[in-house]
C-alpha cells in the first residue's frame, strides 16, 4: 500500500499557493573562508581545534558557492525549484561582528539576490545560521547580554541592504541547538558545557529572536518574517510513569522553550524545573520583549526521538536512546525514519492559536550513495523523502496550518561537527573536482515540482 501512495504523490495536492524550495546556510556552503576581508567565526576557529570535527574537516572550501553561485542557481532553476532558502555570513558583512561595514560582502550577496531574481527564484533570508563572529564570541558570545545590540547591528545592515528586494526572512536558526550544542554539550561551536553557558545564551537567544523580527518589521516593507525551529518527536522508551514523565520534559526542552516565550507563553518551567534556573538572566521587561507576532514559523524536522528516565543525567534525568540500539530503520546520522513524525510535530504546532502559519524549512536525511559513473542512485533519500511528504500532504488534506516545505539540501556540503561523511543533498558535489552531479532525488524532486500546477 505504501509504494501505491508514493507513487501517486503529485505536488498539484498541496494547493497552488503552497511554497516549494531548498535551504542551505552560508557556512556549509560558501567556502571562501577568508576571501574579500570576511573575518573569522566561531566555526573557523572550532574546526582548526583537534577532535571536533569529523576526520578534521573544515569549511574553508566546502562547495565553493562563493564562486559558483551561478552554477547552483542556474541548476536550482533547471530543477523546477523556484524558493532558495540562504543564510548570511555574518563576518562576510561586519568582519569585526560590528562597526566596518565589509562592502565586497555585501555586493556577493546583492548578486546572488539579484541573479536569483533574474531566474525567476524567490531568496529567503535566514539571518543567523550559527556563525557568530569569533570576535564577538571572545567577549562572551550568546552568554553576553550584549549580543541583543550587536545582532540588532547586523540584522539591521541585512534589512538596509538586503530588503528592497528580499521579502522573505527567518530570524534565527534553530536556536536549540546553536545554544545546546554550542553552550551546553560542546560538540558545535565555540565548543562550551555547562548550564552556567546554556541558559544566558538560551535568554538572549530569545531576545534576539524577538528583536530582530521587530527591526525587520520596521525596516522592510510588505515582508514575511519568520524564524525556524527544530523539533522532534519525543516518545517514551517503555511504558512507564518515570519515561512518560520524562517525555513531557524532553519535549518542553526540545519542541517548546524557544517558540512559547514568542508567543507570550513565558517558559515552559512547569514541565521542565531546570528552567527556573532563567531567573537571574531575565530583567523587567524581558518577557514582554520576547514577544513578537510572526508571520510564519519555520519547523524543522527530520526523525523522533525515544527517551528514558536516568538518575545518571544531572538536571533533567532524562536520556535519549540511540535509533541504532532501537531495531529501526536509521540515516548516516543515526536518526530513526519515522515518517510520522513530521505530521505529529505540524499538528503539535498547529495547535498554538497564535501561530499564522507554519512551513518546513528543513526536512532531509543523509544515506550512502550509490556512484556508478555519473548516475547517482540515492533511492533511500528518494523514498524517505516520498514519506515525509506524504505525512505533509495528510496534515495539509486535514486542515493543518502548513504552507511549504524546503528539502534539507540543495548539494551535499559540510555537516558540522560530522564533517563530509554525510551527504544529504539532492545534488553531489566531488570535494575534490567541485563538480555537481544531480542525484536520483533530485531528478525525482525536479519532475514532481513539474507538476505543482
Amino acid at each position: 500500500m505504501r509504494e501505491q501512495e508514493e507513487f501517486f504523490l503529485n505536488a498539484h495536492e498541496f494547493g497552488k499557493n503552497f511554497t516549494w524550495g531548498v535551504s542551505t546556510a552560508a557556512y556549509q556552503i560558501e567556502g571562501a573562508y577568508d576571501t574579500h576581508g570576511k573575518g573569522p567565526s566561531i566555526w573557523d576557529t572550532f574546526t582548526t581545534k583537534p577532535n571536533t570535527v569529523l576526520n578534521g574537516d573544515n569549511a574553508n572550501v566546502s562547495c565553493d558557492f562563493y564562486h559558483k553561485y551561478k552554477e547552483d542557481i542556474l541548476l536550482m532553476k533547471s530543477m523546477n525549484i523556484d524558493n532558495y532558502r540562504f543564510s548570511i555570513s555574518w563576518t562576510r558583512i561586519l568582519p569585526n561582528g560590528i562597526g566596518s561595514v565589509n562592502e565586497p560582502g555585501i555586493q556577493f550577496y546583492n548578486n546572488v539576490i539579484d541573479f536569483c531574481l533574474e531566474q525567476g527564484i524567490t531568496p529567503w533570508v535566514t539571518l543567523y545560521h550559527w556563525d557568530l563572529p569569533q570576535v564577538l564570541e571572545d567577549k562572551g558570545g550568546w552568554t553576553n547580554r550584549n549580543i541583543i545590540q550587536w545582532f540588532s547591528e547586523f540584522t539591521s545592515l541585512c534589512a538596509t541592504s538586503f530588503g528592497d528586494r528580499v521579502k522573505h526572512w527567518m530570524v534565527l536558526n534553530e536556536p536549540m541547538v546553536f545554544t545546546g550544542a554550542g553552550y551546553f554539550l560542546g560538540v558545535h561551536a565555540p565548543g562550551k558545557k555547562r548550564l552556567k553557558n546554556f541558559l544566558p545564551a538560551v535568554h538572549h537567544a530569545v531576545l534576539c529572536q524577538a528583536e530582530g523580527g521587530r527591526l525587520l518589521r520596521k525596516l522592510v516593507p510588505n515582508a514575511q518574517i519568520g524564524t525556524t525551529f527544530s523539533c522532534s518527536q519525543i516518545s517514551p522508551y517503555r511504558q512507564n510513569n518515570r519515561d512518560k514523565k520524562t517525555t513531557v520534559l524532553v519535549d518542553a526542552l526540545l519542541n517548546r522553550l524557544f517558540i512559547e516565550p514568542a508567543l507570550g507563553l513565558g517558559y515552559p518551567t512547569k514541565e521542565a524545573p531546570v528552567l527556573k534556573k532563567l531567573q537571574p538572566y531575565i530583567q523587567p521587561t524581558d518577557m514582554e520583549d520576547c514577544l513578537f507576532d510572526f508571520d510564519f514559523i519555520g519547523i524543522q524536522n527530520y526523525t523522533r526521538e525515544k527517551v528514558r528516565y536516568s538518575l545518571l543525567v544531572p538536571y533533567i534525568r532524562a536520556k535519549i536512546v540511540k535509533a541504532s540500539k532501537r531495531n529501526v530503520p536509521t540515516t548516516l546520522m543515526d536518526w530513526e525514519v519515522y515518517p510520522p513524525s513530521i505530521y505529529n510535530m505540524i499538528k503539535k504546532y498547529s495547535s498554538y492559536p497564535q501561530i499564522k502559519k507554519i512551513i518546513i524549512t528543513e526536512n532531509g536525511a543523509a544515506f550512502k550513495d550509490s556512484i556508478d559513473g555519473e548516475i547517482i542512485n540515492d533511492i533511500a533519500r528518494v523514498n524517505y523523502l516520498q514519506r515525509y511528504l506524504n505525512q505533509v500532504l495528510k496534515a495539509k488534506k486535514e486542515g493543518l496550518n502548513i504552507h511549504g516545505y524546503f528539502v534539507w539540501t540543495f548539494t551535499d556540503n559540510f555537516e558540522w561537527a560530522e564533517g563530509y561523511y554525510p551527504r544529504f543533498g539532492l545534488v553531489h558535489i566531488n570535494f575534490k573536482t567541485l563538480k555537481r552531479t544531480i542525484k536520483a532525488s533530485g531528478k525525482w524532486f525536479a519532475d514532481f515540482l513539474s507538476r505543482k500546477n
